[in-house]
C-alpha cells in the first residue's frame, strides 16, 4: 500500500472514530436513564381543620413553593388563613444570578438588586397560588449567613456581614424592619412578633437535616422562639426537606410520581404527606417557573418537587436521662467523607473527612459527645461541634453559645467570639474517634440543647450534619 493510500486510510479511521464519539455522546445526552415505575406511598396524611392558621417559614424565595406549594393551595381552598415568612431575599445565589444575567454579580449593589428580583418572583409565584402580597413577609436577613448568626452573633458581638451585599443591617426598604442589625436577638424578635400576631396553629418550616445552613437556622430560630413564647397550646411544627444528597429520586420532571422519603434509616421519625390533585400539581409547576432566577439555573432539580404529594418529616427531640445509654443520631447521607478511593494519597483522604457516627450521653456533670470520622483529621481539616443551651426563664440571647473546633492535633473552645480555656472541656482522641465532654455549667445549666456538627477543609464545607435538640430535663 502506497504512503498516499495509507494516509487516506488513517484519515478515514480518524473520521469514523470521531463520528462514533459524537454519536455516542449524543446518545448519552438524549437517552433517559431507567426510572422504575412509581410505588404508592402508605404514609399518614397531613390534614387541616377549619380552625387552622398556617404559617409557612421559607429560608429563601422558592422554598415556599418547593416544600409547601400544595399546602398553600389546600389551605386556601378551605378558607384557612395562610402567611408566608421569608428569612432572606436569596441574594447570595451567585450561580443562578450568573445564569439569569449571563454575567456574574460582582458588586454589593448588584447583589441587592438580585435580592429584589427574587422578592418580586416570590410575590408573582405566591399570588399565582392564591395568596396576596399582604400574606407575605420578607425579613431580609443575610442569605447563607443566618446559621453563623445563630451560633455566633448575639448581644455584644458584632453584626454578621453579608457575603455579597456587604450589609450588616437589613438593606431592603420593603422588608419587615429595614435597618435591623444582622444579630440573633433581632431574628428571634421578628419571629416571635410574627407568631404572636398571626396565632398559627401549624408552622411549616425547613428541616434541621437540610444541608443548607439557612434551612437549619430557620428551624433552630423557630424552636427557640416557641420556647420563649411559651404558648399554650403550642403550634404544631411540621418540617419540609429541600436539600439532601442524592434526593429526590428520581431527579427530574416526573409529575406522576410520589415524592418518597430518602433511603436512609433515621431512627425514630415521623413521616407524613399531603396528596395533590392534577390541578394543584400544575399550579405548583407554574409557580416554580415564576421563580425564574432559580428555575433557569437549576430546573432539573426544582422540577423534582413537582410530584403527586408533598412530604414532611419530624425528628423527635433526643431525651437524655442520667445513666441512660448514649443516644445515637441517624443522619441523612452526604457526598462527603468515606468515599475516597484507597489508592488516593493520604492527603486527599484527609481532605474528605466525614462524620460517620455520632452519639450523645448525659453524665453526672455534662454531656458526652462521641464522633467517629471516615478518616483521621488531617492537615488544614477542621471539625466544629456546636452546643447552645436554652433554660426556661432565661433569655436565649443571654445563654452561652459553645463552639468546639478540632484540628489534626489541637482544639479550641469559644463562646461566640470569645476563646475559653481549653481545660473548660474534656477531649480524648483515638484514631478516627473523638470524645468530647462539655460541662452543663459551661452551657448555662440548660433544659434543652441545640447541637450540630460539621467538617471542612480550610473554608470549604465537607460534611454538615443535622442539628438536633437534646432534652435533658428528665
Amino acid at each position: 500500500m502506497s504512503k498516499k493510500s495509507k494516509g487516506k486510510r488513517v484519515v478515514q479511521v480518524i473520521v469514523i472514530a470521531a463520528i462514533a464519539i459524537v454519536l455516542t455522546a449524543f446518545w448519552f445526552m438524549v437517552r433517559k436513564p431507567y426510572v422504575p415505575p412509581p410505588v404508592p406511598l402508605n404514609l399518614p396524611v397531613t390534614g387541616f381543620s377549619q380552625d387552622d392558621r398556617i404559617l409557612i417559614l421559607a429560608p429563601h424565595p422558592d422554598d415556599e413553593v418547593l416544600g409547601c406549594g400544595g399546602v398553600i393551595q389546600t389551605a386556601l381552598s378551605m378558607n384557612i388563613p395562610v402567611h408566608v415568612v421569608f428569612l432572606t431575599y436569596g441574594d447570595a445565589n451567585e450561580w443562578s444570578f450568573m445564569v439569569y444575567r449571563d454575567l456574574p454579580v460582582l458588586t454589593a449593589a448588584g447583589a441587592k438588586a438580585m435580592g429584589m428580583v427574587r422578592h418580586d418572583e416570590a410575590v408573582a409565584a405566591d399570588t399565582s397560588l392564591g395568596l396576596n402580597q399582604n400574606d407575605l413577609t420578607f425579613l431580609g436577613f443575610p442569605d447563607a449567613g443566618t446559621l453563623q448568626i445563630f451560633t455566633s452573633h448575639w448581644l455584644l458581638e458584632s453584626p454578621y456581614r453579608s457575603i455579597l451585599t456587604k450589609a450588616e443591617v437589613v438593606p431592603y426598604q420593603d422588608a419587615y424592619r429595614p435597618g435591623t442589625p444582622y444579630k440573633g436577638e433581632e431574628i428571634l424578635a421578628d419571629l416571635e412578633n410574627i407568631i404572636r400576631d398571626f396565632h398559627p396553629t401549624k408552622i411549616f418550616v425547613s428541616h434541621p437535616a437540610d444541608t443548607h445552613p439557612d434551612h437549619q437556622a430557620f428551624y433552630l430560630f423557630t424552636r427557640v422562639a416557641l420556647w420563649e413564647l411559651g404558648l399554650d397550646p403550642e403550634p404544631e411544627i411540621i418540617t419540609y426537606l429541600v436539600h439532601s444528597s442524592r434526593w429526590p429520586v428520581p431527579h427530574g420532571y416526573y409529575p406522576a410520581y410520589p415524592l418518597s422519603p430518602p433511603d436512609v434509616e433515621f431512627g425514630p421519625a415521623t413521616w407524613s404527606m399531603l396528596s395533590l390533585d392534577q390541578a394543584a400539581i400544575s399550579n405548583k409547576f407554574s409557580a416554580i417557573q415564576l421563580h425564574r432566577t432559580q428555575y433557569e439555573g437549576n430546573r432539573h432539580y426544582l422540577v423534582s418537587f413537582i410530584r403527586t404529594n408533598e412530604l414532611f418529616m419530624n425528628f423527635p427531640d433526643l431525651s437524655l436521662a442520667p445513666a441512660a445509654p448514649a443516644a445515637n443520631v441517624h443522619d441523612l447521607p452526604t457526598d462527603s467523607g468515606g468515599n475516597v478511593p484507597d489508592q488516593f494519597a493520604p492527603v486527599e483522604s484527609s481532605r474528605s473527612v466525614g462524620i460517620e457516627q455520632r452519639s450523645m450521653q448525659l453524665v453526672a456533670d455534662g454531656i458526652l459527645f462521641h464522633f467517629r470520622f471516615s478518616h483521621p483529621i488531617g492537615s488544614n481539616v477542621w471539625v466544629s461541634v456546636y452546643a447552645l443551651g436554652y433554660k426556661n426563664g432565661t433569655p436565649f440571647s443571654n445563654m452561652p453559645k459553645i463552639h468546639v473546633r478540632f484540628g489534626a492535633s489541637s482544639q479550641s473552645v469559644f463562646n461566640q467570639g470569645t476563646e475559653l480555656p481549653i481545660d473548660s472541656i474534656e477531649v480524648s482522641r483515638d484514631g478516627r474517634d473523638i470524645t468530647l465532654k462539655i460541662p452543663l455549667q459551661l452551657l448555662g445549666n440548660p433544659d434543652m440543647v441545640c447541637t450540630g456538627a460539621e467538617s471542612y477543609f480550610g473554608d470549604i464545607p465537607l460534611d454538615r450534619k443535622s442539628w438536633r435538640v437534646l432534652d435533658i430535663t428528665n
